[in-house]
């Protein structure tokens, strides 16, 4: 089964946030952050959306940072992500 969003809608999938800190301080479940940059999995195709025109600015395997808040969570399979509008989107990570 795979998802495929409409409009404006991006699919994301979280990255795993480490449990250890630089310094080699392992950190508990309760003390983590909620993360924030995660993996495009899938872009709508833009178009007029609300009477503005709205062109997709990432691509499929980019990885970004989202509001963290930000959109629907869906699970599928054993996989969970994330359906976030593209204004959500805050920046692109460059590695």
């Amino acid at each position: 089964m795979t998802i495929k969003p409409l409009s404006d809608r991006v699919v994301v999938k979280l990255v795993e946030v480490e449990e250890t800190t630089k310094s080699g301080i392992i950190l508990v479940s309760s003390a983590q952050e909620k993360p924030q940059v995660a993996e495009v999995i899938a872009v709508g195709p833009g178009g007029v959306v609300d009477g503005k025109e709205v062109t997709m600015n990432v691509s499929v395997g980019d990885k970004v940072i989202t509001s963290q808040y930000a959109g629907t969570k869906v699970k599928l399979d054993k996989d969970e992500y994330t359906v976030v509008r593209v204004g959500d989107i805050l920046a692109t990570v460059e590695e």
